[in-house]
């Protein structure tokens, strides 16, 4: 459901409690990234000037009264892998990159979301859960329980975050229970035994309180991450009415017994299988529980998320994983693509966030688990000790991520071809229009808003901000 529209052609004015300027546009600026990788979100020299000039046929329109979906944030999937390469820096060096990524004001990126996993996901050098047994033995009471490994990498480097940004949001994902919860007694593969989906919810509860008491809340979980893949070390698969009848009878009532107020996402997988959350919103028990469906991106279609939203629109939508990645090897910086695919893709239709994966990873795509864990996931940073490379999935993100703070609006604009764009108005008041020029020829074309254009081009394969 669309917050508020408007007929273009009005004057500008206070809309739905955010500030906005009653005069119309008279400049914008470029913030511009080619394919070349010579331009990397490059601030243009010269500003773009508005007129009542008659635009050209190829015109983005630009429409502050059409009003969509608040923004949550932007941001990438803090892995454990990536927490332990970031502790492994020299705590100069280390402090002085989390204030580039994660400052909410200055001169970085202004990163503004993050994921966890509880346990390991298949980026840590090793798999694990909280609760890890031997073979036979079984903990109901959860006596062993205890954060592991995250103590000194997740935990360390999240509360250093949350000094420099304390408003930052934070998903935590599942990849596998205990392996003695589940069928198979593995980490990989298997469900989720029915006899134990009461000591897993309070798993859930132990692991929010056990985070609270580092001094970090999180604002949602996610019940499984990619619960049709037994593919990934670790994993677990969860169908449909196990996950329905988990959040019903289980998981839900647990967090509300414990006081906890943390957000329940269901599904956390790909569009090519909307049946799954559709299932599980069509049932009250389940429903009354749940915040939104989290999506992937790896197959299926991102206009899936608005068929969902046109069917519970008051339930929200979240991108929670999406790899954007290419070797940091490569010359090229083919970011116009997984732009239009991903973050625009999204935005356009409903979602609330949009979190790549992963943040951080070595020269070697690593470190990742064995048999099962991700071999090309090059991480938005390269980091090698204190040495730091951005990749194509650091300038994509940073596109939305420094322009666009929790918030912010998505507001109206026509899409065109090879154009793709997606436009958002700020708490500030100032409008940021993202493009995507996907041809293989600079584009010309202008910017209409509120009865005023401006022309401009893009490169070919390249991305560009404008804000105003």
């Amino acid at each position: 459901m669309k917050l508020q529209r408007v007929a273009a052609g009005l004057g500008c004015f206070l809309i739905t409690g955010m500030a906005w300027a009653q005069a119309p546009p008279r400049a914008a600026r470029l913030w511009l990234t080619t394919v070349n990788g010579k331009e990397r979100l490059a601030r243009q020299p010269q500003a773009l000037r508005f007129s009542q000039a008659a635009p050209a046929k190829k015109t983005i329109n630009v429409n502050p009264m059409e009003q969509y979906q608040k923004m949550e944030g932007f941001g990438f999937a803090l892995t454990g892998g990536s927490a332990q390469l970031l502790m492994r820096m020299a705590p100069a060096a280390r402090a002085a990159l989390l204030r580039q990524l994660f400052a909410p004001a200055g001169a970085g990126i202004h990163v503004s979301y993050l994921r966890v996993s509880i346990g390991s996901s298949d980026m840590n050098d090793h798999a694990f859960t909280y609760d890890d047994m031997p073979a036979g033995e079984s903990d109901p009471q959860l006596t062993h329980f205890n954060l592991g490994p995250d103590r000194t990498t997740v935990i360390s480097a999240l509360q250093q975050i949350l000094k420099i940004n304390p408003k930052i949001k934070i998903l935590g994902s599942p990849w596998s229970a205990p392996g003695w919860m589940k069928t198979n007694d593995a980490l990989k593969g298997g469900h989720l035994k029915p006899g134990d989906y009461g000591v897993y919810a309070r798993y859930f509860v132990k692991y929010l309180r056990a985070m609270r008491q580092a001094g970090i809340r999180l604002s949602a979980i996610t019940v499984q991450n990619e619960p049709l893949n037994p593919k990934n070390t670790p994993s677990m698969v969860m169908f449909a009415p196990e996950e329905k009848r988990f959040i019903a009878q289980y998981l839900g009532p647990a967090l509300a017994r414990a006081g906890l107020h943390t957000g329940i996402q269901i599904y956390d997988h790909n569009p090519d299988v909307a049946s799954y959350p559709l299932s599980i919103l069509a049932d009250p028990a389940a429903n009354r529980y749940v915040e939104g469906t989290a999506f992937h991106l790896y197959g299926g279609s991102a206009r899936t998320l608005t068929r969902v939203h046109n069917l519970y629109p008051n339930k929200d939508l979240f991108l929670t994983e999406q790899s954007v990645t290419q070797s940091p090897r490569d010359k090229r910086l083919e970011i116009a693509a997984p732009v239009q695919r991903v973050l625009i893709g999204a935005t356009r239709n409903w979602a609330r966030n949009v979190l790549l994966w992963n943040l951080a990873a070595n020269a070697q795509a690593g470190p990742h688990t064995n048999h099962g864990g991700c071999t090309g996931c090059w991480g938005a940073l390269t980091l090698t000790g204190n040495r730091v490379k951005r990749n194509v999935a650091y300038y994509a993100l940073a596109h939305f991520s420094k322009f666009v703070p929790p918030g912010s609006l998505r507001i109206g604009s026509n899409e065109l071809e090879q154009l793709a764009n997606v436009a958002f108005l700020t708490p500030q008041g100032k409008v940021v229009l993202v493009v995507s020029n996907t041809g293989n020829f600079t584009a010309r074309f202008h910017i209409r808003c509120l009865g005023r254009s401006a022309e401009t081009r893009l490169p070919a394969e390249s991305v560009g901000t404008y804000v105003w």
